[in-house]
């Protein structure tokens, strides 16, 4: 567990390092889960000692939003009057969102025949 916890904050202060050094527009979290890719593409054998903790950690994924549920109330004062452009974004990105996975699993998900079987049971 504690090799899986150091590869993944190791991967996390990668990223946050890289964004930070370039300027870049894009968090440091996300870099460094590309930095976690890359080095499970390159070594696959370090999958194997990341799976159970990282499948321990997505079982318990939903408290890890608590904190940020929290901010939003602590902050909620200073969104006053900007409420429109959150929920337009809220919406605007969820169907944006849902658009993107249809097209996706349309464009990846195998062709599917659906064939009638008769059994001879009488309905």
């Amino acid at each position: 567990m504690l090799v899986t916890f150091s590869v993944l904050l190791i991967c996390q202060c990668i990223g946050e390092g890289i964004a930070y050094a370039l300027h870049l527009p894009v968090p440091g979290p996300v870099i460094g889960m590309m930095t976690l890719f890359c080095a499970l593409v390159l070594r696959p054998a370090l999958l194997d000692r990341i799976q159970a903790t990282g499948d321990d950690l997505l079982r318990h994924l939903s408290l890890l939003f608590v904190p940020a549920g929290v901010g939003i109330f602590v902050a909620a004062t200073s969104l006053q009057g900007q409420w429109p452009a959150i929920i337009a974004a809220v919406v605007v990105g969820t169907l944006t969102t849902l658009a993107v996975t249809a097209l996706v699993m349309r464009a990846v998900s195998p062709t599917v025949q659906v064939t009638d079987k008769d059994d001879g049971a009488q309905p």
